[in-house]
């Protein structure tokens, strides 16, 4: 069946290009895979698209792309054939499908070598990028309040952010605001105290969507890391072991 050969399709995608979500969804109940690995599929083709070409232009219409199947998918006309966007087609409802869109276009900063404007504007891309996926993943599994779903994936997003600091330097974007160490230690406490208070809220996550905070789990140790060590952040020394996730499928953890 097309559905089969689409989603083991985006499957293989997320093993090769996102591992650690590999992981969590394959952790995850059955059922909620087919709505996990076709979002983290979308997420892992739209992330790259602007890395995989020198030329501004090419890596604009790569995301356009995306954006064009997105509005198919949010008005209602038939979406194109297409192994990823085929099966998002019964994941996202219109709503979603338009708040994703925001991903798409936010990704936009990767294709150049800007700096941030300003906190707002940094902000606003890690809430665009790891919000709206993880925002898009607990919808479409079940109930769950959005403000916790934002903290914790502000959290994980910022820790995932801080160990990808030496690769993007090497790419000469410009991923912080400011470098200084001081700078360092107050956004990863900031971040830390968003995971921290959606963990004190996280009966607001039903059982049905926990899947799609599993990504979490893990966040906090790095993020305390660069705490403590934030010269580890430019160093690359950010632990970046998986940790286990065991009590997260046992026990709904993240």
């Amino acid at each position: 069946m097309d559905f089969d050969n689409d989603l083991n399709a985006c499957a293989a995608l997320v093993e090769r290009g996102d591992p650690a979500r590999f992981r969590t969804v394959m952790a995850a109940p059955v059922a909620a895979r087919a709505k996990l690995f076709p979002l983290y599929a979308f997420n892992v083709e739209v992330a790259r698209a602007p890395w995989v070409t020198a030329e501004p232009m090419i890596a604009e219409m790569r995301l356009q792309w995306w954006r064009d199947a997105l509005e198919e998918i949010a008005t209602g006309v038939s979406a194109r054939r297409h192994e990823v966007v085929t099966p998002l087609v019964d994941v996202l409802s219109a709503d979603t499908a338009t708040m994703l869109d925001e991903l798409v276009a936010v990704r936009r900063w990767d294709i150049y070598k800007d700096a941030f404007e300003d906190e707002a504007h940094f902000t606003n891309y890690i809430d665009q990028t790891a919000g709206h996926l993880m925002v898009a993943a607990t919808r479409s599994l079940g109930a769950a309040e959005e403000e916790v779903v934002r903290d914790a994936a502000f959290g994980a997003g910022i820790a995932a952010w801080l160990r990808a600091v030496p690769q993007l330097e090497a790419a000469k974007r410009v991923p912080l605001l400011d470098g200084r160490a001081e700078a360092v230690q107050e956004l990863a406490a900031g971040a830390l105290r968003r995971l921290q208070k959606a963990r004190a809220s996280k009966a607001k996550i039903s059982k049905a969507a926990s899947a799609a905070m599993w990504p979490v789990v893990g966040a906090d140790q790095l993020l305390k890391q660069a705490v403590r060590d934030p010269m580890s952040v430019a160093e690359g020394r950010l632990d970046a072991r998986p940790k286990p996730l065991i009590w997260a499928a046992m026990f709904g953890r993240w």
